[in-house]
């Protein structure tokens, strides 16, 4: 439903923009992750977990929101009983969730085993990329279903 309204059109621009840029951090989560599984050196590790929270994988919230917004400023081809829809949300559900509760915290372990011996276990990197792919996963599946929209 493009072009319904200027507030759509914008509201749309932003709903994608912020899936894109949460597709691009959960990328660059993973090959974090991957380079810890893999052994990198304590210089590597260093630098893709630095000491502080990772704020921006939390952009996945403001996909959440734009997309309400779209439903609320949208038509019938939009609302909130449409099955594309629901999927959305309940991907957006499972995602945050795991996110809030297993991935973060589990990169939070990764960043501190790092900043207090240099580097973290292969296995830390391992479980770590395990929980990105779970988020990874469901985001693909909320993906599809807004590119075909049932």
């Amino acid at each position: 439903m493009i072009a319904a309204s200027v507030a759509f059109d914008l509201l749309f621009l932003v709903h994608i923009v912020a899936a894109l840029a949460t597709i691009t951090v959960v990328v660059v989560m993973r090959a974090g992750a991957s380079a810890v599984a893999g052994g990198a050196d304590s210089v590597v590790q260093r630098r893709r977990f630095p000491a502080h929270s990772n704020w921006a994988a939390r952009v996945v919230h403001l996909v959440v929101l734009s997309g309400l917004a779209l439903t609320a400023t949208g038509g019938s081809a939009d609302s909130l009983r449409r099955p594309f829809v629901l999927v959305g949300l309940l991907c957006y559900l499972a995602i945050a969730g795991h996110l809030e509760a297993r991935t973060l915290p589990l990169e939070r372990k990764v960043a501190d085993e790092i900043a207090r011996s240099g580097v973290a276990e292969a296995a830390m990197g391992r479980q770590l990329t395990r929980s990105i792919d779970v988020i990874g996963t469901l985001l693909a599946v909320a993906l599809v279903a807004m590119i075909v929209q049932f």
